[in-house]
């Protein structure tokens, strides 16, 4: 009973997950609409590399890209990108 209890807890958040994507972190949220209209991830790495960054991973993360990457001056970096547009978004207290 339990294992049908734990199984239905997970369909139920899975389910209800992409409602809460765009609150995922707090650090950042896009309006970006549907993910067949955004610009690719490609594109961003391509973007990104011309600037001179090294990119480690990108997720999507309140309905933006989350990049960690290392910048111009190899310094970390968490930053966010709209997925329709490819610009940054400030992050909330930062």
């Amino acid at each position: 009973m339990l294992r049908k209890f734990s199984a239905a807890m997970l369909i139920a958040a899975i389910v209800a997950s992409p409602a809460q994507v765009a609150n995922a972190t707090g650090l950042a949220t896009c309006d970006s609409g549907p993910p067949e209209k955004w610009q690719s991830q490609d594109k961003l790495t391509a973007m990104l590399k011309e600037r001179g960054w090294e990119i480690r991973n990108i997720k999507v993360d309140g309905g933006c890209y989350e990049v960690y990457a290392l910048d111009e001056k190899h310094e970390r970096v968490e930053a966010y990108f709209h997925p329709v547009t490819l610009e940054r978004v400030p992050i909330a207290g930062g």
